[in-house]
């Protein structure tokens, strides 16, 4: 008899369940080219080699790239996946180069039913811990990930009642900034015109004119390790959907657009998937300061929110709330 690969359903997850045997990836110079070309790249440290070995020590590789590579990696778990809802506790605890290998474990945290509905297949949430480290061990990152899975049986029946609300990230010992502690943004400040962290201002609002078109989705999901059944083949939901890293990735392209002198994004509150997002989407945003946190040795961190929207056949929908966190000299 032939065996079915596909990933696991609901019932076949138990809490401590790890999984680590997505392919390593070596980030390189086609790969990064490759993943910007579909998503767009206007981090500066990403695109410029002296200024990022002059900020950075090295080749800066963007953050976007890594977040997609890792969470490629993680969906050993969620090929049968229905929905990604959200992402907590996302921090680099270090910042890959051009040339370091990323390795990502995978774990099942949590696990809850969803509450029956009449004439719907039942299904069930998993909270997964996602940690990443470089080819020296290094840690790079760690998360938690929330996705909604179909049960083997339509109909079934699982113990699994776990409250996700009082599911926490792992606690950090070390301050947000330890991961750009010997970067000189007083290098980064001086080479580049136009605004900075001093000539911002909290509640600022900046509307972006002009959207992103969705693209190349299928693409982006092979080019980054992410197996997904529902992002490659239209017959388990009746419509393919977007890998949500590309929205993220688009709407950190918004941001640059906003802030051509960000640095890096160095971490997420949350990011909230309100609505699945459809290849051929046109995705619009609108960012807002909400804080400022002076660094000692200058600049500073920005606390952003994004609102992503997207127009499509039939009007327009929110479809990602996400409050990150940027570096600015």
């Amino acid at each position: 008899m032939a065996e079915i690969v596909g990933g696991p359903f609901f019932e076949d997850l138990f809490v401590g369940q790890v999984l680590d045997t997505a392919p390593a990836c070596t980030l390189t110079d086609g790969l990064s080219s490759a993943h910007a070309a579909i998503v767009g790249d206007r981090i500066r440290l990403a695109l410029d080699a002296e200024l990022s070995r002059r900020v950075t020590g090295g080749r800066f590789a963007n953050p976007a790239l890594v977040w997609d590579v890792a969470i490629g990696q993680s969906t050993l778990f969620t090929q049968r996946v229905i929905a990604n809802l959200f992402y907590r506790g996302f921090v680099f605890c270090s910042f890959p180069q051009i040339g370091d290998t990323l390795y990502t474990s995978t774990e099942i945290v949590a696990l809850r039913q969803n509450s029956r509905r009449e004439g719907r297949a039942a299904t069930g949430l998993g909270v997964m811990r996602i940690r990443t480290v470089d080819q020296k061990g290094r840690e790079v990152l760690d998360f938690l990930r929330c996705a909604m899975f179909p049960l083997r049986d339509p109909a079934g029946i699982t113990p699994h009642a776990a409250n996700l609300d009082e599911v926490k990230p792992a606690p950090r010992s070390k301050p947000l900034t330890d991961a750009i502690a010997d970067w000189r943004l007083d290098q980064f400040g001086s080479a580049n015109k136009g605004k900075h962290f001093a000539d911002l201002k909290e509640g600022t609002i900046w509307e972006i004119a002009g959207g992103e078109l969705v693209s190349s989705a299928a693409e982006l999901a092979r080019l980054t390790f992410n197996i997904a059944l529902v992002h490659h083949d239209s017959a388990p939901s009746g419509s393919r959907l977007v890998y949500g890293g590309h929205t993220i990735g688009l709407a950190t392209l918004q941001i640059t657009r906003a802030l051509p002198n960000l640095v890096t994004i160095i971490a997420w509150h949350n990011c909230d998937h309100l609505a699945p997002v459809r290849e051929w989407d046109t995705l619009r945003s609108t960012v807002e300061l909400e804080k400022m946190e002076p660094i000692a040795s200058g600049g500073g961190l920005v606390h952003l929110r994004s609102r992503v929207s997207a127009d499509r056949a039939g009007g327009s929908e929110q479809v990602l709330d996400w409050r990150l966190v940027g570096v600015m000299a």
